[in-house]
């Protein structure tokens, strides 16, 4: 059966998507990880981490499962004393490139501030030099340590939102699976922004949008098999590594899903969020139409980018009572 044709791009973001030229193509291949790397590496990243000096960073290290250091970012509050609610971000990239303070912390600050919310950023390990389960253990180690009120006690454990885009909003969803499955802390909300969960690669919209937009159907593959090798789409795949695998999603905190309606990631998305209410769970989704994958990030001014900026605090407001 042949693949029907992909939506169509929104004009707005087809015409940045076209100014990003050469610099994103489509499709990521394994001898281009170490070239992304040195590119990210060598651009300074812009932005007021302070929030208009609201904020103070502080850099922390937690023990991974292995024992070995991971770095953490933490932002707290100058505004307050008091015990404040936290966002435990967790950074994209495909599970091989990116870091824990990326372009997008600002941002997330600005938000977190109209909140009343500290924020932090785990810099887990990054495939395939640490595949599966190092990246998720080491995300579930982050939120372990700062919800221990001996470690944090400026910190409010009954209010965290743990929070991702991409791969991180891939590895939020198994982060919020570990939490439950093994008791651990109890998470207010999971804001899945683009989530990347399902190692098999096979859904319509992965094939449509095959050659197209930002991270294309051999972008996932090499993403994947990066985490899991040559169990990547095979039937032991761990639900920790990819969320979709999961047969049991009740018992989750809410949880907001979006995507753009031309990108690999969309089927899978609406598919977790179909699953999450068979199961009695809240979730809210948002399909923007004719968006790319990661269309807020590289056109940020883009209406329906700010549309999906508006969403996504609505639903934290609404969810946090805030």
């Amino acid at each position: 059966m042949s693949t029907p044709p992909p939506p169509p791009f929104d004009p707005e973001l087809a015409a940045s998507l076209a100014l990003l030229g050469d610099q994103i193509p489509p499709s990521i291949t394994p001898d281009l990880i170490g070239p992304m790397r040195a590119a990210r590496a060598a651009q300074a990243v812009e932005g007021d981490f302070t929030h208009e000096g609201h904020y103070t960073e502080h850099a922390l290290t937690v023990k991974g499962h292995d024992g070995a250091d991971v770095p953490l970012l933490l932002w707290r509050p100058t505004w307050t004393d008091a015990p404040t609610g936290l966002l435990y971000w967790i950074h994209g990239g495909g599970m091989i490139v990116g870091n824990h303070r990326g372009s997008e912390i600002p941002e997330l600050l600005a938000t977190a501030h109209s909140l009343g919310l500290a924020v932090a950023s785990i810099g887990y390990r990054l495939a395939p030099e640490h595949p599966h389960p190092t990246p998720v253990e080491d995300c579930y180690s982050g939120l372990v340590h700062l919800t221990d009120p001996t470690a944090h006690p400026a910190l409010d454990a009954a209010r965290v939102i743990v929070g991702g885009a991409s791969a991180g909003g891939g590895l939020a969803a198994a982060t919020a699976l570990l939490a439950r499955d093994r008791g651990g802390p109890r998470l207010s909300a999971q804001l899945l922004v683009y989530p990347m969960l399902d190692d098999r690669n096979d859904t319509v919209s992965a094939h449509q949008m095959a050659g197209l937009g930002v991270w294309d159907r051999t972008s996932n593959d090499t993403g994947w098999s990066a985490l899991l090798g040559e169990a990547r789409g095979g039937p032991d795949v761990s639900p920790y590594a990819a969320p979709a695998r999961a047969t049991d999603l009740s018992n989750l905190p809410p949880a907001f899903l979006d995507v753009g309606s031309t990108e690999t990631f969309r089927d899978e998305i609406v598919d977790y969020a179909t699953r999450l209410w068979q199961t009695g769970g809240i979730a809210e989704l948002h399909v923007w139409p004719g968006a790319f994958h990661g269309f807020d990030n590289f056109a940020p001014h883009a209406a329906l980018s700010r549309e999906a900026a508006a969403a996504r605090l609505s639903w934290l407001r609404r969810t946090l009572g805030a």
